[in-house]
């Protein structure tokens, strides 16, 4: 089976970090970045069967644009009449 992917866009004209919990999480990020510069395309590589949960936040000027990135399994399908 092979892996997820995810690619993610910066457009937003300022750096954007990707928080180290999305490789603890279990993502591998294409080139090892950490950081995404504006116009640049960051690909996550996911593990099988799981999609991208995205959260992105703002600490402003000092601390800057964050994306963390965390795979996530689909849930099991749920009876009818749930």
């Amino acid at each position: 089976m092979s892996r997820n992917r995810f690619d993610y866009f910066n457009d937003t004209r300022r750096n954007v970090h990707i928080h180290s919990a999305s490789v603890f999480h279990g993502c591998e990020i294409k080139d090892g970045k950490t950081d995404i510069l504006p116009e640049e395309i960051a690909t996550f590589y996911l593990p099988p069967d799981t999609y991208p949960w995205v959260k992105m936040w703002d600490y402003g000027q000092e601390k800057g644009l964050w994306l963390f990135v965390a795979p996530t399994k689909y849930p099991e399908e749920e009876e009818e009449g749930c």
